[in-house]
Order: C-alpha cells, then sequence, then structure tokens
C-alpha cells in the first residue's frame, strides 16, 4: 500500500502556507449530552469550508510540468470540486470540475468563483464521476479522486498531526466516512503514531457503503438514498481507502436524517457554528450511536461547513420537530362559532405558541358539520408536546402529531 507516515508528514510541509491549522475547541454542550471530554476539530472553518483543500492540493502539487499544462478534472458534489479549484488556481494550471445537476447552488457558484469550469451532468455523483471520466479520456486532463488517492489521503492526514500536536492524550477520535479518504489518512497517522487512539467511522444510514463492505469483507456498491448528508452519500468506496479502514478503523456506526438534522441545530445554537450535515455525523454519532463511551477524551472532526442556505432553513425545522421545539397537529372540530378558539384556548393554556392554522371544511376524511384544522405550533419540548396531546384527549380531540 503506497501511503505511509511520512508521506503525511511531507504533506504537511507541502501545505504549509496554503492550508489552515484550524483550531481544536472544547465543546460543552457535546460533552455535557455524551458524559465525555469532547473537543471539535473545525475543519468547516479551513479554506474552502472544508478539509478537502488539503488532499486536493498535495495531489496537484506532486503533478509534473507536463501534467500541469493539460489541466485537471474531478468529479464533486462541491466540497472537493472547490478545493481541487483553489488549488489548481494557486498553480496558475485549468481545471474542470464536472457537478450533479442538483449540487446546491451555493458550491456550484463558489467553484466557478475559484476559478473552474463547472460542468452540470447527471443526477447523482456516479455519473457526474463517469462523465468527467469521459471528458478526461478525451482532454488527457489529469483526474483528481476525491479519496482514492495516496496522495489525497495524505493530504486529509494531516488533520490527525495537527490534533495529535494540540491533544496528544485523545483516547477517541470521530470522523465521516464517505468515500474514505479522510479516515484513511487520519486513521493511518493516528494508529502509527499512537495505536491505543481508537478511531471511529460514523455514515449515515441511508449511504452506508464502507460500513457493507467491511462487513462483507470485500469493496459493495450499494444502492443508497438522498441524505443531507450529502458530502458522503457515495455508493462505491476506494478499493485502496477499503483497505486503510479495514486495517486502522476500530469501528463504523451510522446515523439517520433526524439525528443529523438534530445535531446540525445543536452545533448552531450551542456553538453558534454552521457544519453541514456529512461535518454533524460524528457529533451525532457520539449523542445517538456511541453511548457506551464514558469520560474519554474525544475529538469528533467537523469536516466541512458548505451548506445551501435554503437547506439549512429545512434542516433547522426538521431539527427543532426531531427535538420537541416544533410540532404539526391535526384535529377535527365542529364547525359551529367559537369551536376554533376553545381548541386554540385549550392549547395557549399550556404554553405552546401557534405558528400556523389551516382550517378545512370540504375534506372527504371528516364528517359534514365538522372542520379540520392543521396546526404548526412552536413548543419547549416533547414533554410539553405529549402535554398538550393529553389535554386535548381528555376534552375529546382525536389528535394527531407529527
Amino acid at each position: 500500500m503506497d501511503i505511509s507516515l511520512e508521506d503525511i508528514i511531507q504533506a504537511r510541509a507541502t501545505l504549509q502556507g496554503v492550508s489552515y491549522k484550524t483550531a481544536l475547541v472544547y465543546n460543552p454542550s457535546l460533552s455535557d449530552l455524551s458524559g465525555n471530554q469532547v473537543y471539535v476539530k473545525m475543519e468547516n472553518l479551513q479554506r474552502t469550508g472544508s478539509f478537502k483543500l488539503r488532499g486536493a492540493y498535495n495531489k496537484i502539487a506532486h503533478l509534473t510540468e507536463e501534467e500541469k499544462k493539460s489541466g485537471v478534472i474531478a468529479a464533486s458534489a462541491g466540497n472537493h470540486a472547490q478545493g481541487v479549484a483553489v488549488a489548481a488556481t494557486i498553480y496558475g494550471i485549468n481545471s474542470t470540475i464536472v457537478m450533479p445537476k442538483h449540487a446546491p447552488l451555493s458550491k456550484v457558484t463558489a467553484t466557478r468563483r475559484y476559478g473552474a469550469e463547472v460542468i452540470l451532468f447527471g443526477e447523482v455523483y456516479d455519473e457526474a464521476y463517469n462523465e468527467a471520466r469521459r471528458i478526461q479520456a478525451e482532454t488527457q486532463a489529469t483526474f483528481i479522486h476525491p479519496f482514492n488517492d495516496p496522495l489525497v489521503i495524505a493530504g486529509q492526514g494531516t488533520i490527525a498531526l495537527e490534533l495529535l500536536d494540540e491533544l496528544p492524550d485523545v483516547e477517541v477520535v470521530v470522523l465521516p466516512i464517505g468515500g474514505g479518504g479522510l479516515i484513511s489518512g487520519v486513521a493511518l497517522a493516528l494508529k502509527t503514531m499512537n495505536p491505543a487512539v481508537k478511531v471511529i467511522g460514523v455514515q449515515s444510514k441511508n449511504n452506508p457503503s464502507m460500513q457493507e463492505s467491511i462487513t462483507h469483507q470485500q469493496v459493495r456498491t450499494i444502492k443508497g438514498f438522498p441524505s443531507i448528508a450529502d458530502g458522503i452519500a457515495v455508493k462505491t468506496p476506494g478499493d485502496l481507502t477499503f483497505e486503510l479502514v479495514k486495517q486502522y478503523v476500530d469501528e463504523i456506526v451510522t446515523v439517520d436524517e433526524d439525528e443529523i438534522a438534530s445535531t446540525m441545530l445543536l452545533f448552531l445554537e450551542s456553538a453558534k457554528v454552521v457544519a453541514e450535515g456529512s461535518g454533524a455525523t460524528p457529533a451525532a454519532a457520539i449523542l445517538h450511536s456511541l453511548s457506551h463511551y464514558k469520560n474519554r477524551k474525544m475529538v469528533v472532526v467537523l469536516s466541512g461547513g458548505n451548506v445551501d442556505v435554503n437547506i439549512l432553513a429545512r434542516t433547522i425545522d426538521k431539527g427543532l420537530v426531531k427535538n420537541g421545539r416544533k410540532c404539526f397537529l391535526t384535529t377535527v372540530i365542529s364547525d359551529r362559532p367559537g369551536a376554533l378558539a376553545q381548541l386554540l384556548e385549550l392549547i395557549a393554556s399550556r404554553g405552546a405558541n401557534v405558528l400556523a392554522v389551516t382550517h378545512r371544511r370540504e375534506t372527504l376524511d371528516i364528517p359534514i358539520s365538522h372542520a379540520k384544522v392543521e396546526l404548526e405550533l412552536e413548543t419547549i419540548d416533547a414533554a410539553q408536546v405529549q402535554t398538550i396531546r393529553t389535554l386535548l384527549e381528555e376534552n375529546y380531540y382525536r389528535v394527531i402529531i407529527q
């Protein structure tokens, strides 16, 4: 396997003055909720907003002069695209990025701003990847793989050197896994320098491709489903990263969409930090999938903060619902004067704030002389939601709460 600790140390020297040494910050909220000492490696504050610049720049720095003349090409849903674009622009070489048609507009715009030509192709990453390979064969540009490349992996591994500089007695490091480039480099460095450190990978339940591959002891391609953790929505992990994960990673866990969304909300409220879905998965795992770890000194790698504002708004709403801070209530009332006011008075008596009311008489699933009422409520927590449900049922309302 053509990668070693020495390659990662060399990559740190290559990245000097290009990538930021991002902060390692103690997080009281994650610590209190998990029962551990939790520190966050803030790669969302990295240049381009994610760790991807490290690997992309290290790869491009090693191109020959002839290769640089032919330019570079990559496929990406967003973060790798921006890393490649910045690195190529620094070296004054042409870059082309193929992105899925529905990639977040903010990432498409940023990639163009960093100097790349962007081609939108396909519905998912895999289709964009195939198109990038087709163009590469025609143009002879160098393909910059997002994860399955020793130089890219070495660049991502520099994160481990930084966190060991600041927290040499770290016991557990938790990272997201998509194709496996980040965790491969970090795990190799950590385990080589301190074999006692536990390295844990996290995937979304919608796209557990590396977990499936490790379970079956061979690289597997999964069907996968859309996820707010779009940066790790990879159907097929790399063969190189698979071998490194198999050798150096202790455990892989998954988190669901609601857990990711509520953790993004937690970062916003408690740490004033924007975490994209992929970046929030390690913290979500600490809160929901790694409860057997207690009183440990842990680091979660917040891998990126590039989230579209529209997605962020929807994610906040989803997180509020998950945490009982917002609920959607449906019931049926008599179609008579004062019936709606009576319902709202009951809800107000328990301290909930009504955000929206929809009152319908025409739906086919309710009797004549009745009306369906759909309410959007702002609540304190899940206990308050249950209190409202109980009160309404005691007053003979049939209630559905989402």
